[in-house]
């Protein structure tokens, strides 16, 4: 059986630089997806819906085709943090996550319209934030200005430095891609990273 095409329904280039580490050939299609979340919805639930609707938006105009789709949320006590998108809401974020437990609830999902195989996973990744300062906050954001990140890090880069411990049991997930779970299911699916075209 041919491969069937691979199609990531994301235009984030943490996405785009994970999926590319599983030497895959792949395209990348924008999902057009609204993002906004529903009255009472957790962020767990959030992400894992918005990661099959992504997924399933592409999968629409490529039944044939693999389609990833992903999306993170962090997750302060219950309240969703999306991505700030200016420095005002990054200040904010940073400093209501200062010594705090988050929870980056990372969802992933591949669908394959033509064999019926829809499946959705969930990668949660707990980050303890240290105590920080005003002055450590702006530093970081004047540095790295993470505005298309939600939680306002990226844990990759200097992010790091804002923290004192993850948790996780897929490494890529708090990048915002997590390989583990997104293999699994590839495989699946009918794409195997480990099996030649």
């Amino acid at each position: 059986m041919p491969r069937p095409p691979l199609i990531l329904a994301s235009t984030s280039r943490y996405r785009h630089e994970l999926l590319t580490r599983l030497r895959l050939p792949f395209e990348v299609q924008a999902p057009g997806v609204d993002e906004t979340p529903r009255p009472g919805e957790t962020p767990a639930a959030l992400a894992q819906r918005l990661a099959l609707e992504k997924a399933r938006a592409v999968a629409e105009r490529h039944p044939q085709a693999a389609v990833i789709g992903s999306d993170q949320v962090a997750d302060l006590h219950g309240e969703p943090l999306g991505k700030p998108g200016d420095h005002a809401r990054a200040v904010k974020q940073l400093e209501r996550m200062s010594g705090q437990r988050v929870v980056f609830q990372t969802a992933v999902s591949v669908v394959r319209l033509d064999t019926g195989f829809a499946q959705t996973r969930l990668a949660p990744v707990v980050v303890t934030f240290r105590t920080l300062t005003r002055s450590e906050i702006e530093h970081y954001l004047q540095a790295e200005q993470p505005y298309d990140c939600a939680g306002s890090a990226k844990s990759e880069a200097l992010g790091i430095a804002l923290l004192s411990a993850i948790e996780s049991d897929d490494p890529s997930a708090l990048v915002g891609l997590p390989l583990i779970r997104t293999c699994e299911m590839l495989r699946l699916a009918g794409v195997d990273p480990l099996s030649p075209a």
